[in-house]
C-alpha cells in the first residue's frame, strides 16, 4: 500500500486543524493518515469509502457462509431429513 505522504498528519497537528481537515476528506475524497509516535495509528476515510469498505466486507461475509453452507451440504442426505410438520407434531405443537 502506497501512502501519499502529504496526507500524513501527526496526531498533535491534526487535533488543531480537524474541522479543516473533515472538511478536505469530504471535498475530495482522499483519506488521512494519522501518526502517533512517528507509527501509522488510524486513518480517517470519506463516508463513501466507509460505505464501500463496509459493502465489501459485507460481500466477504456472504461469500465465507456460503463455503460453510456448500461444505455441510456434501454430507447432507435427504432420506436422513426429518419434516418440519413431524417435528411440531413430535413436540405438541
Amino acid at each position: 500500500m502506497l501512502i501519499n505522504s502529504d496526507k500524513m498528519i501527526p496526531i498533535t497537528k491534526l487535533q488543531k486543524t480537524i474541522t479543516q481537515k473533515v472538511r478536505e476528506i469530504a471535498e475530495t475524497g482522499e483519506p488521512v493518515y494519522i501518526l502517533k509516535n512517528n507509527e501509522l495509528a488510524a486513518v480517517i476515510v470519506s463516508k463513501e469509502e466507509y460505505q464501500a469498505l463496509k459493502q465489501a466486507e459485507d460481500i466477504l461475509e456472504h461469500l465465507e457462509i456460503a463455503d460453510m453452507l456448500e461444505e455441510r451440504l456434501k454430507d447432507y442426505n435427504k432420506s436422513k431429513s426429518i419434516s418440519w410438520q413431524k417435528v411440531k407434531a413430535k413436540h405438541g405443537l
